[in-house]
């Protein structure tokens, strides 16, 4: 008599990597807003579980968009664990066990590297061990630099303690585009002039804006430079960076200085933002304000007195965000720059899309297209559903959706002022943005197979455009 076996039909369900990135994320969310809404969390007054998640979310996501005064509301332990949150966040829930496994010298599975591989944004699955090794190591020396610099500004003004929490939890807050302070209801905008805060904290956005893969790369290219060349000459060095290094630091310096010359001209007369500070401090508060839209929402002056042009401009920014693989949101500035790239062939009525005297395949320029489209898509519903349910200026509300979905955190103000409708849209802007729009869509995604029969070519038909 033949055995039965009672589990051959059954089907085991396996997650794709990115169901796990996504699930990753909510569940941090989920259990952070469960400690923040803890008594031992809040010293202020009892606030709606919906605003607790709103922290989590914009926590964990790394924004900094906050209906309430982090500062006045939690505890020192609800401020850890926003910190915890904010950590887990920028590199992300699963990239940090795997950290874990790599620092116990543990091998990871092919699972897990394909995990990482999504996670990381990275092309191949070699040597992953070694690249997350380098991403512990990277942020440990950012954060660390960044705590020691910032303490000598917040030492002596809060005490030895207080002032090396504050110069951590800033500086962790920096790096991971966050955004988050606990100084108040004003930000940075006290340490407006202050040089050293300004530049710590601007650098710390940048470093991790630049994603980890730059780093790793810029490395390594000066490692090889060093050992061959006795002389530094910057042309020679360029030259030995990859295509994506290159593309990042040219499109982050184009758009560092050409945010801090917009912002510098639509706001030198406005009293209420720059136009009472001397010029070396307005090209200060200028350049600060222009790296805070590579998706971090510190702010040094006054966002709900800035003109509407200048928000305007803001938002388009903030929409761009930072680069792949780091800690920033937004579309990323490769994919703004495929788009302007596939632009610039079509006006040169070119069929290959060229920089740096290289090509760039067709899949990449789509790619970048789609995230392009459906991010815009996403934002337009946003601020469509938030036209309808808040009463605030639309300029603000356009200023809030894409600093949600950016994962910015900057705020005209609106966000104290949020419905709960205005609030949940908030959260499902600031988690799209953060997860990626492409894996919003594979969540969803059925998985089919391209069997013999069905892959059906149509015959190609013209239609017209433009």
């Amino acid at each position: 008599m033949e055995a039965v076996d009672f589990h051959k039909g059954k089907k085991k369900k396996v997650f794709s990597p990115t169901r796990r990135i996504a699930f990753s994320f909510f569940m941090v969310i989920f259990i952070g807003s469960l400690l923040l809404s803890l008594s031992i969390s809040n010293k202020g007054a009892v606030i709606p579980y919906l605003d607790h998640l709103f922290i989590a979310t914009s926590a964990t996501c790394v924004t900094g968009l906050v209906p309430i005064v982090v500062a006045d509301q939690y505890t020192l332990f609800g401020q850890l664990v926003i910190l915890a949150l904010i950590q887990i966040g920028g590199l992300g829930f699963l990239t940090l066990l795997n950290m874990m496994l790599v620092a116990f010298k543990k091998k990871l599975s092919y699972t897990n590297k394909i995990i990482m591989q999504e996670a990381l944004n990275q092309s191949s699955m070699r040597a992953m061990g070694i690249y997350i090794k380098r991403v512990i190591k990277y942020t440990a020396i950012f954060e660390l630099t960044g705590s020691v610099l910032l303490s000598f500004v917040f030492v002596p003004e809060f005490g030895l303690i207080k002032g090396i929490y504050y110069a951590c939890f800033h500086s962790i807050s920096a790096f991971c585009n966050a955004g988050f302070d606990v100084l108040g209801s004003n930000s940075l905008i006290n340490y407006q002039t202050n040089l050293l805060v300004n530049l710590v904290v601007a650098g710390l956005i940048i470093a991790g804006g630049l994603g980890f893969i730059v780093w790793v790369d810029l490395r390594m290219a000066w490692k090889n430079y060093k050992d061959n060349f006795k002389v530094f000459k910057l042309r020679k060095f360029m030259a030995s960076l990859s295509l994506h290094t290159k593309i990042v630091l040219w499109i982050t310096s184009i758009l560092l200085a050409l945010g801090t010359i917009i912002i510098l001209a639509l706001e030198f007369t406005n009293m209420k933002t720059l136009g009472a500070l001397p010029l070396p401090d307005k090209i200060l508060a200028s350049f600060f304000q222009s790296t805070t839209l590579r998706t971090a929402g510190f702010a040094t002056v006054d966002i709900g007195a800035l003109h509407v042009s200048t928000k305007l401009i803001m938002s388009m920014f903030m929409f761009i965000g930072g680069s792949p693989a780091g800690t920033a949101g937004g579309i990323k500035t490769v994919t703004f720059v495929m788009m302007l790239l596939y632009v610039h062939a079509l006006v040169q009525g070119s069929d290959r899309i060229k920089i740096m005297k290289r090509s760039i395949s067709d899949q990449v320029v789509k790619r970048a297209l789609t995230i392009a489209m459906v991010s815009f898509f996403i934002c337009v519903t946003g601020l469509f559903v938030l036209a309808i349910s808040e009463k605030l200026n639309f300029i603000d509300l356009v200023f809030e959706v894409f600093s949600a979905f950016a994962t910015v955190g900057l705020t005209a103000g609106g966000t104290p002022m949020l419905t709960s409708v205005g609030k949940v849209v908030i959260i499902i802007l600031m988690y799209i943005g953060r997860i990626g729009p492409i894996t919003m869509i594979l969540i969803f995604a059925k998985r089919y197979n391209q069997m013999k029969g069905k892959d059906i070519v149509y015959p190609q038909a013209d239609v017209l455009i433009g």
